[in-house]
């Protein structure tokens, strides 16, 4: 019904910046809530932000505060994350999540939706 796409990983140095998008087809975005995650093997998938389908609520993870940002253009299906000061623990393949409510959620489980995964690498 969903199918998500995720684009923007690579690699790069500690400090840089980089931007991920994810598109969504198939539905519309207007009554979705949007969520990202990371996981780094070995490790388990890890909450980064989430995003209310209007865009005017938004969640984060008290690690990612400050130097993540996430944003939706409903007319687009797309919803992005911005990073910055990246640090090499911030390696990990990145995900985006679309759950069928209106809400903000923070739990994996409520996730529907999930995209491919983009890889981002950091070094030192």
């Amino acid at each position: 019904q969903v199918q998500l796409v995720e684009s923007g990983g690579g690699l790069v140095q500690a400090g840089d910046s980089l931007r991920l998008s994810c598109v969504a087809s198939g539905r519309t975005f207007s009554n979705y809530a949007m969520g990202w995650f990371r996981q780094a093997p070995g490790k388990e998938r890890e909450f980064i932000a989430a995003i209310s389908w209007s865009g005017r609520s938004t969640d984060y993870a008290d690690s990612m505060k400050g130097r993540f940002f996430i944003s939706r253009d409903t007319a687009k299906n797309m919803v992005s994350l911005q990073m910055s000061s990246l640090k090499p623990e911030d390696t990990a393949v990145y995900y985006c999540a679309a759950r069928s409510s209106s809400w903000v959620s923070r739990r994996e489980f409520e996730y529907e939706y999930w995209g491919q995964g983009t890889q981002v690498t950091v070094s030192s």
